[in-house]
């Protein structure tokens, strides 16, 4: 737990949530000021500031909740398909490690991605773009 971090203070029961997923590992619960009523936000319970940051051995059960909440968003709460997103470091109101699922219906009124959207200038460019990724993930 991380001193002043209000997703610690969540996961340690020193702040009041509505926790919908409580598991050795990690937590999730209500977003405070959802996008979408059901807008929950998945979390560890160790704390880590980024996706990176993220344990190789939490990975898989990080993921699989996420997955459980996905599906509990048509399930439960009668959604047509969820948004998955996580912010790491730039625009992360928190820097605690979290994961945003929001219940999403067709006509709801959420556009696409909350930023403006670039075009490449060429072909070009978009593949040396790609050749850098490419470069720097096989080390």
């Amino acid at each position: 737990m991380t001193s002043g971090c209000v997703f610690c203070a969540i996961v340690s029961g020193d702040t009041p949530a509505d926790v919908v997923l409580d598991e050795p590992e990690l937590v999730a619960f209500l977003d405070q000021r959802p996008v979408f009523k059901g807008h929950t936000l998945l979390v560890p319970r160790e704390h880590v500031e980024t996706l990176p940051d993220l344990p190789a051995e939490q990975r898989d059960g990080f993921l699989a909740a996420a997955q459980r909440l996905a599906t509990a968003m048509v399930e439960g709460l009668g959604a047509q398909g969820s948004f998955v997103a996580m912010n790491n470091t730039v625009s992360q109101s928190v820097p605690h490690l979290h994961l945003h699922v929001v219940p999403r219906t067709k006509g709801d009124g959420l556009r696409g991605f909350f930023w403006p959207r670039q075009k490449y200038a060429d072909d070009a460019e978009r593949a040396a773009y790609a050749g850098e990724l490419r470069r720097t993930l096989t080390g």
